[in-house]
């Protein structure tokens, strides 16, 4: 008897480790005594009945799309669970708020966007968190919030572009965070501060914007890095500005590490909008980086505003923000009332500095036909501002289309720098055309005068005889230029003088000339030759 007491339990652990089918395993898993297994079986859902005993459970490689409160609740001892390859893109917040014990978390492979800060609440005893290979853009402040225990994150393969200052506070245990193979293209010292165990630290293929942000970083892997990073991982590769493409980080001067402030335009600087209607104002910042852009009310203080969020000072108030990462620079308010009339400001944010610009809006409560308006006359100057006195004459009837919409072709919508400049342009074209058409009119006049001249000139000049001595140029002109026996006419070349020919000598006396008849006639002058036409033989 006393063997079989020694191999009982030895008999109790193997039957342990074995499968047991009963009433606690779901379907198509595989259950063991403290193990579910049910990989690879095509769930779509959290599988149900899993008993509350149980460590360690396999769901990966399914299609599970989302994890709900209800879906881990009773299982308190659970230390191990694998997601990994399904098809989650939603947690719900506190989805694992029962799983006090749980150790090992694997969510990588999924469908995620975004982490909120209340989704891994409850797991103060979680050591390792994968959430590699998901969609994550971004991680908010505070994320992490009560894992102080964490001491690995698997963050790498993602599409972050910002990682918050904030993210990683609470990750005092941590010692190794992965970050490679992302979007980050800068990051804050702040946010690597908190975590005082770090001892592995991934941030490879990233497309690093070397600027003035990354100055405390090309400092910190030569410092502190030799410790943290391997020296592949110390080769951090630039990816703008396109003149240090591919260059390692560390090997960039210092000097080329460089930031332009932000510029910020805002037209127009002042409207006046009625009761209910809607407006869009666009503030446009340029620098590089490309600067953050934020809109802000400002009532009696001035609330001061960080790529972090909205921070107060006392005393002051605001009523709306924007957040800063979006950049769109476009202020949209809907169904405005009096409450909306004020000074409203546009803050452009990058590492080189800050612009602001100030914003007036007025709010006319009046009916169409009445110009009194509410509106705090608050002057453009950021240093002084006033206020008239508020007046609230009876509401009137109040058309619902915007007054001034974006994109808007109202002249009054514009800015009155813009309004003078096309006013100044339309004047000097329009005296451009005038005298355009001063200058044409003058000098028809005057071709007018030189062709009256011109014709009396040609009157006083006509000859019985046409003078046809450069040829005729008409039909009518041939017929004229022959006479009725057929023979060719012309006309002497006034121009030439006619002079009288030398005696014939004694060897030409029986020789007859032409021109003897007019010597018989005396002596020739222009004007007589002009007249006299001669005919020869065709």
């Amino acid at each position: 008897m006393a063997p079989a007491l020694c191999l009982a339990p030895l008999l109790l652990a193997a039957l342990a480790g074995l499968p047991t089918p009963s009433s606690a395993c779901p379907s198509s898993c595989r259950c063991y005594s403290l193990t579910v297994e049910c990989g690879s079986v095509g769930l779509r859902e959290m599988p149900r009945g899993v008993a509350h005993s149980t460590q360690t459970i396999f769901l990966q490689d399914n299609t599970i799309g989302q994890i709900r409160v209800e879906d881990l609740s009773g299982l308190g001892r659970l230390q191990y669970l694998y997601l990994q390859n399904n098809s989650i893109s939603s947690l719900e917040p506190g989805a694992f708020v029962s799983l006090g014990q749980l150790l090992e978390l694997a969510l990588n492979g999924n469908r995620l966007h975004l982490v909120s800060a209340d989704v891994f609440h409850g797991l103060e005893h979680l050591r390792i968190l994968y959430l590699a290979g998901n969609h994550i853009t971004r991680l908010e402040d505070y994320t992490f919030r009560g894992l102080q225990r964490l001491q690995e994150l698997h963050l790498q393969e993602n599409t972050m572009e910002v990682l918050d200052e904030q993210a990683l506070v609470g990750l005092s245990s941590l010692a190794l965070l992965d970050l490679s193979r992302n979007n980050l293209r800068t990051l804050s010292p702040a946010t690597l501060r908190p975590l005082v165990s770090l001892q592995v630290l991934r941030v490879t293929d990233n497309p690093w914007r070397c600027d003035c942000a990354l100055h405390w970083l090309r400092a910190w892997i030569n410092e502190e890095g030799q410790r943290l990073l391997s020296s592949a991982e110390r080769r951090l590769l630039c990816a703008e500005p396109p003149r240090l493409l591919h260059l390692s980080l560390v090997e960039v001067p210092a000097n080329s590490l460089v930031c332009i402030p932000p510029v910020v335009q805002l037209e127009p600087g002042h409207l006046t909008v009625r009761l209910g209607e809607s407006l869009r104002v666009s503030c446009q910042a340029s620098g590089y980086p490309q600067p953050q852009v934020t809109w802000r009310k400002v009532a009696h203080g001035r609330a001061q505003l960080s790529p972090r969020g909205l921070v107060q000072e006392p005393g002051g108030s605001t009523t709306m923000s924007f957040d800063p990462d979006t950049g769109s620079g476009m202020l949209f308010l809907s169904n405005v009332t009096v409450a909306h009339a004020g000074r409203y400001e546009c803050e452009a944010w990058n590492p080189g500095g800050v612009a602001r610009v100030t914003f007036h809006l007025s709010v006319n409560v009046s009916s169409p036909s009445s110009t009194s308006a509410v509106w705090p006359r608050l002057h453009s100057s950021s240093s002084s501002s006033s206020s008239s006195s508020h007046h609230r004459p009876p509401l009137g009837d109040v058309s619902q289309e915007p007054l001034y919409e974006l994109e808007s072709m109202d002249f009054n919508a514009l800015g009155t720098a813009t309004q003078t400049a096309i006013a100044v342009g339309i004047s000097l074209l329009a005296l451009t055309a005038l005298l355009l058409l001063c200058m044409i009119y003058s000098r028809h006049r005057q071709r007018q005068k030189e062709g009256t001249g011109y014709d009396a000139g040609k009157e006083e000049s006509i000859l019985y005889v046409n003078d046809y001595s450069d040829g005729p140029t008409t039909f009518a002109q041939l017929e004229e230029y022959r006479d009725e026996r057929g023979h060719e006419m012309y006309v002497l070349n006034r121009a030439k003088p006619v002079l009288p020919l030398p005696p014939p000598t004694s060897g030409q006396q029986g020789v007859s000339h032409p021109s003897d008849g007019l010597q018989g006639q005396g002596s020739l002058t222009p004007g007589r030759v002009a007249g006299m036409v001669y005919t020869q033989n065709a």
